[in-house]
């Protein structure tokens, strides 16, 4: 039994637990899933309290101070959270796609919620928030802002933290995370290279994400992909990525509930799907670890609600046994597929002209 002083003091060490995989596939190597959604929250939890933590120690946040961030997912959650353990009022800045259940999570642990109208024709609803954030900065003067797309730190806590925890299970042979700000990926990776010398580096993207040298295109995944480039993404420490669509990554998360008894979101659907193929074409006896970053009960409305795929023409789209291999940076990804980044530096990470969140807040003078 786990007796803890606080709820902070549940943010880590989140089970590993072996998985069976997709049924079109034989699996070779063992298949686990890292289960952050098993935290009092879900992933971001972890950070949240590290850069709240940090930012006390620093002085840059003062007793019964003010938190502000951009975010439309887990990082809200996390930061809500813990600002209410501690103490602090928290205020963010989200755009129309919010769920309810996050809406109700956020107003019971009594953060302030800023709905930006409309998305921008370049930066997306990113820009728009990014906007209203600086308008929040200057309402509140002395406010602290965790700056999740830019802050190393993010990618240190993950460094420090989470790596250590998955070589639980020994060598390591592919780690399959899905990318949002880069920072739960890149960070693991950094230390992953050290404690398990060989492993390689798989991150997921959504079709329509930017992240990857793509085009940007309407989708409804959210907690991973994107319409800008996050500061935190470290191309040099990813080996490959895997773009899927809407459907495939819906679809995934039930095919993981039912295999596997995991309720988990989108970004997770995605990861297993991925890891699942990946677990039947390593070497025998190999561990491949999936990151499972959050719980479903954010997606009852959309992923595993049958009139929402069918509305939107999502049901049953069911990914191949294997994804196709394309050219990065010249093929479009409109269903699975994959291809090996470019380090020789012959093609760019992302397409010349796409917007970065350093451009962009330097744009807006949040730099």
């Amino acid at each position: 039994m786990t007796i803890a002083g606080s709820v902070l003091d549940l943010m880590c060490d989140t089970p590993l637990v072996a998985l069976k995989g997709r049924e079109v596939h034989a699996r070779r190597g063992h298949l686990w899933g890292k289960l952050e959604l098993a935290m009092p929250g879900q992933m971001k939890d972890r950070v949240a309290r590290r850069v709240i933590r940090d930012a006390e120690a620093s002085g840059a946040l003062r007793p019964g101070g003010v938190v502000v961030e951009s975010s439309s997912g887990t990082m809200a959650e996390g930061l809500a959270r813990v600002g209410a353990v501690l103490g602090y009022r928290v205020i963010i800045v989200s755009d129309p796609r919010i769920d309810a259940g996050l809406r109700a999570k956020l107003s019971a642990f009594g953060a302030s919620l800023e709905i930006v109208e409309s998305p921008a024709a370049e930066g997306g609803w990113q820009r728009r928030r990014c906007e209203r954030l600086g308008e929040m900065l200057q309402r509140f003067p002395g406010a602290f802002w965790p700056r999740q797309y830019d802050n190393r730190l993010f990618q240190t806590v993950y460094e420090e933290e989470l790596a250590t925890e998955l070589t639980a299970v020994g060598e390591i042979a592919a780690f399959v995370a899905s990318v949002g700000s880069g920072s739960s990926i890149c960070g693991t990776a950094h230390a992953l290279r050290r404690l398990s010398p060989g492993v390689r580096i798989v991150a997921v993207d959504a079709t329509g994400s930017v992240q990857f040298h793509q085009p940007d295109r309407p989708r409804r995944q959210s907690g991973h992909g994107n319409s800008i480039v996050a500061g935190n993404i470290d191309y040099a420490a990813i080996d490959e990525v895997h773009w899927v669509n809407d459907g495939e990554a819906f679809n995934a998360c039930h095919e993981l509930a039912r295999r596997e008894g995991i309720f988990a979101g989108g970004s997770s659907g995605a990861a297993y799907l991925v890891a699942s193929w990946l677990a039947s074409a390593c070497q025998p006896g190999a561990n491949v670890v999936a990151l499972f970053p959050d719980r479903g009960d954010r997606y009852a409305g959309t992923i595993y609600d049958r009139a929402y795929l069918d509305a939107h023409g999502l049901s049953g789209v069911v990914a191949a046994s294997a994804p196709a291999r394309i050219r990065y940076g010249i093929d479009e990804a409109t269903s699975w597929s994959w291809a090996p980044l470019p380090h020789d530096g012959s093609v760019p990470c992302y397409a010349p002209g796409t917007l970065t969140s350093h451009r962009l807040l330097s744009e807006l003078g949040l730099a």
